[in-house]
């Protein structure tokens, strides 16, 4: 798309966009013809949906095999009462049509697991982690990192959240998760958000702020979170940014690499599914 296809109904939509110096006419057109992929249609998930829908993002692909439970709705807004039963990525689905129908919604109902990760993931420009589980955060990095993709990624627990921007794929310092976490916490030492609970509003603060680090990363303005962890603490209303670096002995994308190809994820996803 260029410029001068804009119909009278994207200039009307999109006008707070294209009147700002930094998005533009050109901008817009960047946005429209992007293709993210947000992984979770949870709490995370939904707020990207919701604000990369207004945005204009031409396409987003949505990964995720739940259905929508009735406790899923202290958080996770883009769900209603009366889709309660209903495939996640189908409520999505619904959700962004209704705000914006000119975005093409493509619906994976399905677990991203190491066989389609790749194939997947492929198929977009940038991804953004919404999961809540580490073998699932680790799996999105490395198939990110081997695909040659953006990943937007952010976490939240209790009252806290956590983001950061991963480009690891181009080489010089650009560090990877594998850099700033280079292991796997041991299974039950992390609560699950059933376990541990979650301050619903920390959903939509963390969503946010990864929805605009990815319209930030297709735009191409302000700075990017590369190496930068940024940290929200609800109650306290207090953001810290912590600096990390690449890992030279990182397993994926350090110097010495020992994963090479995404097999080693199977024997998470079979247990995940035990």
């Amino acid at each position: 798309m260029e410029i001068t296809d804009f119909t009278e109904g994207q200039l009307n939509r999109y006008a707070r966009h294209i009147v700002m110096p930094e998005v533009g006419g050109e901008g817009q057109v960047k946005l429209l013809n992007a293709r993210v992929l947000i992984v979770g249609a949870g709490g995370l998930g939904a707020p990207l949906l919701m604000y990369l829908a207004a945005a204009g993002v031409g396409t987003l692909g949505v990964v995720d095999n739940d259905r929508v439970e009735l406790s899923n709705l202290q958080r996770q807004i883009a769900h209603t009462t009366d889709r309660v039963g209903v495939e996640k990525t189908a409520s999505a689905e619904t959700m962004v049509k209704a705000l914006n129908p000119g975005v093409e919604v493509i619906c994976h109902q399905e677990r991203l697991e190491y066989h389609n990760a790749l194939e997947i993931i492929s198929g977009y420009d940038l991804v953004c982690d919404g999961t809540d589980n580490f073998p699932t955060r680790y799996l999105i990095n490395d198939a990110c990192f081997m695909a040659g993709k953006p990943l937007v990624s952010a976490a939240m627990m209790r009252f806290d959240g956590q983001l950061t921007t991963f480009k690891a794929h181009e080489g010089d310092n650009n560090p990877c998760y594998r850099c700033l976490f280079p292991e796997m916490p041991p299974e039950g030492l992390v609560p699950s958000c059933s376990e541990a609970g979650i301050f619903g509003a920390i959903a939509g603060v963390m969503g946010t702020l990864q929805t605009a680090e990815v319209l930030k990363e297709i735009l191409g303005i302000g700075e990017s979170l590369v190496g930068t962890l940024v940290i929200y603490d609800a109650l306290g209303t207090e953001f810290r940014r912590v600096g990390y670096g690449k890992d030279t002995d990182c397993a994926l994308c350090g110097s010495q690499a020992t994963i090479t190809h995404l097999s080693g994820h199977a024997a998470h996803a079979k247990k995940s599914q035990s």
